[in-house]
């Protein structure tokens, strides 16, 4: 009889962290080890870059990147060092390489930096991850200072297309690109609208720039979860992250580990070769149409 992967269902504890967040703080911890999923070297000796790899669906893509033979390198925020440590054994468990890269991708010199680096060190990149992101709750768009809305677009968006400039000066026919989308970027959010309008950005910003390295057979695609527990939920409220999840079907949050395959589905020329420009949700039973 086939195994059934039991997840923790919502309420989760009431609990509240400063901005980042650290995964090692949450309770429960978000579970990214993924026990069901078996490789079967669908990336076996290439290399990966992640933003935001060092906790939640980051960390998650990472370890299953590994245990499908790849090389990972990540890029945190300083304060995220002790998660980041802890997302390398993991790699390392898997008997794979990865590399710690501290830095903020608002900066495009940065990610210039960040990209050369990784190409020093392994030789060569073929798959991008842009998942790196920040959010902040307001009640009414009168409560977005002008400095919010700047660093929720610096980071969102801009972030992705300083890394993905970066990085096409050493992808090659083959190689991809993954963002991070969000069901709020197509349903919109009340309290979360400059967060909200960067993720639609990031599926349009998917979908143009597919078209214009479709050519090159570089494939890009987008991945759309819906509620995830990770270290940006108890950084809201407490009374968010106790509630977090819910309201879906499945009544509770996605774990990182449910949503890493489909990070792997994209990068494995096995599963997707055919597939680029797509945008890929998660949602945990929930409907949307665009």
């Amino acid at each position: 009889m086939a195994k059934v992967q039991q997840e923790p269902k919502a309420p989760q504890p009431a609990q509240e962290q400063p901005k980042p967040g650290l995964e090692s703080k949450m309770d429960p911890k978000p579970r990214y080890e993924a026990p069901l999923y078996k490789g079967a070297d669908k990336l076996k000796d290439k290399v990966a870059l992640i933003t935001g790899g060092d906790s939640g669906i980051g960390r998650a893509v990472a370890v299953l990147y590994a245990r499908e033979g790849a090389d990972v390198a990540i890029i945190y925020l300083q304060p995220e060092q002790s998660d980041a440590e802890e997302t390398k054994a993991a790699v390392e468990k898997e008997g794979r390489r990865c590399l710690l890269l501290p830095g903020d991708v608002t900066k495009p010199e940065f990610c210039e930096q960040a990209v050369e680096r990784v190409v020093k060190e392994y030789g060569k990149l073929d798959v991008l991850v842009n998942n790196a992101a920040f959010q902040e709750e307001q009640k009414s768009v009168l409560d977005i200072s002008d400095e919010q809305f700047e660093h929720t677009f610096r980071t969102n968006i801009f972030g992705y297309f300083y890394m993905a400039k970066a990085a096409l000066k050493h992808l090659k026919e083959g190689g991809c690109i993954i963002n991070s989308g969000s069901i709020t970027g197509m349903r919109g959010s009340k309290q979360l609208i400059d967060y909200a309008s960067t993720k639609g950005a990031i599926h349009a910003f998917t979908k143009s720039l597919a078209q214009s390295l479709v050519e090159k057979k570089i494939r890009v695609n987008c991945v759309a979860p819906g509620p995830i527990w990770t270290p940006f939920i108890p950084t809201t409220s407490a009374e968010k992250a106790e509630k977090h999840g819910e309201k879906v079907p499945f009544k509770r949050p996605g774990q990182p580990e449910e949503v890493a395959p489909s990070y792997v589905f994209f990068a494995s020329e096995a599963d997707s070769s055919y597939i680029t420009g797509e945008v890929m949700t998660v949602l945990g039973g929930e409907q949307t149409t665009w």
